[in-house]
Formats: C-alpha cells, sequence, structure tokens
C-alpha cells in the first residue's frame, strides 16, 4: 500500500526543519505552550494511522513555519481517504503542488546550522503567507516575553529558539507580512540572545544581537535595534562602550509609540552611568526615565517591552540611588516594596534582587540580608531570566558573617 500523501507531507516537514520525531514534538509542544505531543504520536501521523486535529494542525503549522490554511486542506482530504480506505495511489496535480508550495516554505530553514543562521539566510526571501499564521507567529512572539518574567532561562530556551525556527521557515513566503514577521523575527532572536547571554553562552548571544540588528535594518525598525542594544550593554567590554550602545538604544526609540522602550534605555543608561561615577549623567537619565515612563503604557506597545512594569522601573532606581550611595535609596526602597505588597508579581523577583543590593552597597546591611533572604526563596519560587545576575551580584556584596547565605545564592546562580 502507497504511503498517505498527508502521512509523507508531516514527515518531509519534520526532515526539511533537519528535526528527529522526538525534537518535533517539542516543537509542536513549544508552540502549544503543553507537553501534549510526544514522539510516537508525531510517529503516528507520519505513517498515516492517525490524522492530527485542527487544533494539532494549528500547532504544526506555527513549529514548522508554514501556512495554516493548505494543510488543514490536505487534513481533510486524508480524512476522507481514509474513511473511503482510499490507498492513495491516484494522487492529483493539484497535492504535488499543495506539497511542494508546503515543503518548499521550510527548505531555507535548514539551510544553516544554527537559529541565527537561519534567520539571516531568510531576511532575503520572500512569497506569501497567509494572514491567519502571520498573525499566529507574531502574537507567539510577543507570548514569549511576557513568560519571560516567570520563566528561568533553561526552561524557556527551547521555545524561543523553536519559535525562532519557525518564523525564520515562513519569512521566505512571508509576502505582505514579511515586515511584521522580520520584526518579530528580531524580537524572538534578542529573547533567544539573552536568555544565551543569561545560561553563560556569550558569543552564542553575540550572534543573536548582530541578527536582531539586521531585522532592524531590513525592516526599518530602529526600536528593534534598540532591543538588542540594550541587551548587550548588559556584556558589553567597558562601561563606556555600554554608555554608547545605550545612548545610541535611547536615539533609536525616541517618537510616538515607544515610551515604554525610552524609558527603559534611560533607566538602563542610568545604571551604567551610576557605575561609573557620573553621577550628574546617572540622576539626569533616570529623570527622564521616569518623566518617559509617565506616558508609557507597557502591554500595548511593542512586544518586548512588557518586562518593563512599573517593578521593573523600581528596579533600575534601586539600582541607581544604591550604586551612588544616595539619600533617595531609603524612599524608594519603602516605595518599592510597598508596590510589590503582599504577593510577590513575577517581575518582583528583580526588585528584591535590586533592593537587596542597593541597600547592602549603600551600607545598610542588616535590611539588605534580610531582603537578600527574601530574595534567595523567591528567585528559586518564581525563576525569570535575570535571578542568576542578581544572586551573583548580591553574593558579592554580602558581609563575612553571611558565607552560608552567599554560597546558596552562588550555587543558584552557576
Amino acid at each position: 500500500m502507497a504511503a498517505d500523501p498527508f502521512a509523507e507531507l508531516l514527515r518531509q516537514l519534520r526532515r526539511n526543519a533537519d528535526r528527529s520525531q522526538d525534537e518535533q514534538a517539542d516543537a509542536i509542544n513549544a508552540a502549544s505552550g503543553r507537553a501534549t505531543v510526544t514522539r510516537r504520536e508525531v510517529s503516528r501521523y507520519e505513517n498515516g494511522e492517525n490524522v492530527p486535529t485542527n487544533h494539532t494542525l494549528g500547532h504544526i503549522a506555527v513549529a514548522c513555519g508554514v501556512p495554516l490554511e493548505p494543510l488543514l486542506r490536505e487534513a481533510r482530504a486524508a480524512r476522507v481517504r481514509r474513511r473511503k480506505k482510499d490507498d492513495a495511489e491516484g494522487e492529483d496535480l493539484d497535492d504535488v503542488k499543495r506539497r511542494t508550495l508546503l515543503g518548499g516554505a521550510v527548505v531555507g530553514a535548514a539551510a544553516a546550522a544554527e537559529p541565527w543562521g537561519r534567520l539571516a539566510y531568510a531576511l532575503s526571501k520572500g512569497a506569501r503567507i497567509d494572514p491567519e499564521s502571520a498573525s499566529v507567529l507574531i502574537d507567539h512572539a510577543a507570548e514569549l516575553h511576557v513568560d519571560e518574567l516567570s520563566e528561568s532561562a533553561r526552561s524557556l530556551q527551547n521555545r524561543v529558539e523553536s519559535h525562532l525556527d519557525a518564523i525564520t521557515a515562513a519569512l521566505p513566503r512571508a509576502g505582505g507580512h514579511e515586515r511584521a514577521l522580520t520584526i518579530a523575527a528580531g524580537e524572538t532572536a534578542a529573547l533567544a540572545g539573552w536568555v544565551a547571554w543569561d545560561l553563560g553562552e556569550h558569543d552564542k548571544a553575540a550572534a543573536y544581537y548582530r541578527v536582531t540588528s539586521e531585522c532592524a535594518k531590513e525592516a526599518g525598525h530602529p526600536p528593534l535595534r534598540a532591543l538588542a542594544l540594550g541587551y548587550a550593554s548588559y556584556g558589553a567590554a567597558t562601561p563606556g562602550k555600554a554608555l554608547e550602545m545605550l545612548s545610541q538604544a535611547a536615539q533609536d526609540v525616541r517618537g510616538h509609540g515607544n515610551a515604554t522602550a525610552a524609558a527603559w534605555a534611560l533607566g538602563r543608561y542610568a545604571e551604567e552611568a551610576a557605575q561609573s561615577a557620573d553621577e550628574a549623567g546617572a540622576l539626569r537619565a533616570l529623570e527622564q526615565a521616569r518623566f518617559a515612563y509617565d506616558f508609557a503604557d507597557h502591554t500595548n506597545e511593542q512586544a518586548w517591552v512588557r518586562f518593563v512594569t512599573p517593578y521593573r522601573m523600581d528596579s533600575l532606581a534601586l539600582s541607581v540611588y544604591g550604586e551612588l550611595k544616595r539619600q533617595e535609596l531609603t524612599v524608594t526602597a519603602d516605595s518599592a516594596v510597598e508596590r510589590l505588597g503582599e504577593e510577590l508579581p513575577d517581575s518582583g523577583v528583580v526588585v528584591l534582587g535590586d533592593l537587596a543590593s542597593a541597600l547592602l552597597h549603600g551600607g545598610d546591611v542588616d535590611r539588605g540580608v534580610y531582603v537578600a533572604r527574601q530574595f534567595a526563596a523567591a528567585a528559586e519560587s518564581k525563576p525569570n531570566t535575570m535571578g542568576r545576575q542578581r544572586a551573583q551580584s548580591i553574593a558579592a556584596w554580602l558581609p563575612d558573617t553571611e558565607r552560608d547565605l552567599a554560597g546558596h545564592l552562588l550555587a543558584f546562580a552557576s
């Protein structure tokens, strides 16, 4: 009996993406956000033993970066063949054309060994993808930036890179959606770089940031470059280089609709200026950041600014005042604690980390140790992509009498 055309199509999509059946199951689960598909189920699909539901097909389309509607069409035809017990030997020309269309959409994705290479390859291509698939890809890129607040880098990495593969595969056929998908690809690549940096994979992070900047140039979207520069500034070779990056980032997000991004870029500049002992520059930039945030809406601007919550702005201020040993630290600390409330929000872990560092650095050791213990417990129960960095910073400022706590934090950071 000849293999079912739809089963062959699913197998070819997986092979074009250069995945094993286990990896394909992981990619589908990453697209759905739920671990519901196993290697065995992928095998059943590819052997023609089962046809995925329309719901699962939506996740397969995202995972493979192909339009959903043709997949639904082919699945319907496969179900008809199963009902009629047709062995599918008489496959017509339209079937071949549809399979070629779908299979060709992911050829570019296998052209390079790493996700950033595949994305760079895809940027120069152009064709068509249906609006529904484009919308799913763009929306999921935004969701990943929200998930950053409540997931560790290790748990997030596979999902981010799988989604980058999906967008990359779709770009050669983006058509009228090319700019929007290119921006979503850049946002996803930047998050992949941030996750890699948090995991200590610094060369990999730099490669992701470079391709994010390529996406910004290709799409004519400067705020995307600001994102790459803001993330990359954490690993800058010198404080001067970090300030240079952040100054450019602040320029890139000037204008309507970028208030949250501007607040973050200016707040980061204030942090780096404080660490460079430029007190006047740090305080000026922090004031500008707060002013910009008064006009911000972090839930409705660029997808990637979701992490710039009011708690994150508190965190930036604490970092600046603690580094400069300013008297405003006490009032800001009290205000930050009040805002956090009794039920610690996901992004509150970062605030606790910066509050502990600021108090220890500013000389309020007893209070700093108390908050450091709170941070240690919260960072393990509410992981995020900034917890490890905070743990290292706090450990460095703890007094010798708190060696056990410092050791615990360093173990967590590693």
